[in-house]
């Protein structure tokens, strides 16, 4: 990318210019402002906000979106804001601005909240004047428009205040919870506090853990988008075959649909064909796509609102399953459809998981697969050098939602109406484990699916893509 100054990269994000050149830019510019209606789950943010203020009265709670993070140089990552904020605000992916703060100020009957946030760069003679063009990192010449502090609040439905006035909101004596590690001048405006700031942060997870039906709209439309954009790679396997990085270009196709339907990708696309589909995150890409190997895709695309969807298909690249592909796809399977009927309001949260490694440890035990492992022969880790990880997790803004929630409201609690998660059991066979038979070696299958409790039990919000060997067959050939 070249430099409008010739220069080859600075550190600096501020680019000097002389007075002439700085006069130029003073005079001659249109009033641009707008008048906004609120965004789509701005009701939503608002009772958010509320249940937050209630759960800490006296306290403030300081919420920062987090900023830009460096790739190289200066160059950043683009921008995706902390899941806590923006579950409190609604914003939205292409308006969202780093360096935010929430803060919630205690009043004698509540909180007064205000969004401390960078407003449109002037075009006037003022003392911030330049940096429209000036600033590398923030200016509007250089990143784009940013909503007026006005537009902001009528936008978001909160208050707004100018970034640099965060400082003196931040100084009197309020005992404060933070979400830290996202903002450097919370952090050190903000005397540390472990158990309350965990505390805020538990909270703050557990409150995403029973989705409204707005988000699960959000959902839905993620996974619509994540859906299509499996169909997009069914039919660029043919051309994947013929190249030396042929996962490279199933990556690329999955990940055009998420720009083009979404905000982007909800995590990085898992793209493993061959024995790749045996590493649990294969996120390098880089292998060629066989004929005749299966292509293990898990992938998801983030919704403008940054709600995402996680799919996992595991995909015969010629469309057809061999024998001994399909006796293990077959058990993943069946694993899967177990763990998917113990889906219901009031049950265990780890009756799927139980549900589903059952049925894999009978499967395996009929192939005549035990490892052996004195002390444990009645133990489901017994399994574990074939299946590693759990069975399914919750999803929402994070793929991995409301990781810091309380083991009693999340991994030990009870299912309710409203929670969204997945169902994704797996084998993956190592291509150099011993203890099996060579025909099993190097391959790797997860199903993986998407659903949201419902009040008599489960619905699967990714049914529009097929689960059954012969309907994954019959889809494909459709489509090649």
């Amino acid at each position: 990318m070249e430099r409008s100054d010739g220069s080859r990269g600075m550190q600096s994000h501020d680019r000097r210019v002389p007075a002439a050149v700085a006069e130029a830019f003073r005079h001659g510019w249109a009033d641009t402002t707008r008048q906004l209606p609120p965004v789509s789950g701005a009701a939503c943010a608002a009772k958010r906000r509320a249940a937050l203020s209630e759960r800490f009265p006296g306290e403030r709670i300081v919420v920062p979106s987090g900023g830009f993070k460096v790739r190289s140089n200066d160059f950043d990552y683009l921008f995706r804001p902390h899941s806590a904020f923006v579950h409190l605000t609604a914003e939205q992916g292409t308006q969202a601005v780093p360096d935010s703060v929430l803060v919630f100020e205690p009043t004698g009957s509540g909180h007064e909240v205000t969004l401390f946030t960078r407003p449109r760069s002037p075009r006037d003679a003022g003392p911030d004047g330049a940096h429209f063009y000036s600033d590398r990192r923030h200016g509007e010449f250089w990143v784009g428009r940013r909503r007026t502090l006005t537009e902001t609040a009528d936008a978001l439905g909160v208050q707004t205040a100018a970034r640099d006035r965060l400082e003196s909101a931040l100084t009197t004596g309020v005992p404060t919870r933070s979400v830290r590690g996202q903002d450097a001048l919370v952090d050190a405006l903000v005397a540390p506090s472990e158990p309350a700031d965990a505390g805020l942060l538990a909270f703050l997870s557990e409150l995403r853990l029973v989705k409204d039906e707005w988000e699960v709209d959000q959902l839905r439309a993620a996974v619509d988008h994540t859906v299509a954009a499996f169909g997009d790679v069914v039919g660029e396997l043919p051309y994947a075959t013929r190249l030396a990085r042929g996962e490279r270009w199933i990556e690329g196709t999955f990940n055009r649909r998420a720009r083009l339907a979404g905000n982007g990708l909800g995590f990085e696309t898992i793209a493993a064909a061959g024995a790749h589909a045996c590493v649990l995150h294969w996120m390098q890409n880089d292998g060629p796509v066989r004929d005749g190997d299966l292509l293990l895709l898990d992938a998801g695309i983030e919704a403008d609102s940054f709600y995402t969807s996680d799919i996992t298909r595991t995909l015969p690249v010629n469309g057809r399953f061999s024998d001994v592909q399909r006796r293990v796809y077959d058990l993943v399977h069946a694993a899967q459809t177990a763990g998917i009927a113990a889906l219901r309001p009031g049950a265990r949260y780890s009756d799927f998981h139980e549900a589903a490694t059952r049925v894999i440890a009978e499967g395996l035990d009929s192939w005549g697969l035990r490892p052996a492992a004195p002390g444990m022969e009645h133990s489901a880790d017994l399994y574990r050098r074939y299946t590693v990880c759990g069975t399914g997790h919750m999803l929402g803004l994070d793929c991995h939602d409301c990781a810091a929630a309380r083991n009693e409201q999340y991994t030990d609690g009870i299912l309710q109406p409203g929670h969204v998660l997945t169902v994704e059991p797996g084998l993956y066979f190592q291509p150099d484990d011993l203890s099996i038979p060579q025909e099993l070696r190097g391959i790797g299958v997860r199903i993986e699916d998407d659903f949201v409790i419902t009040a008599d039990g489960a619905e699967c919000l990714s049914a529009g893509l097929p689960r059954g060997a012969d309907e994954v067959e019959a889809w494909m050939e459709a489509l090649l």
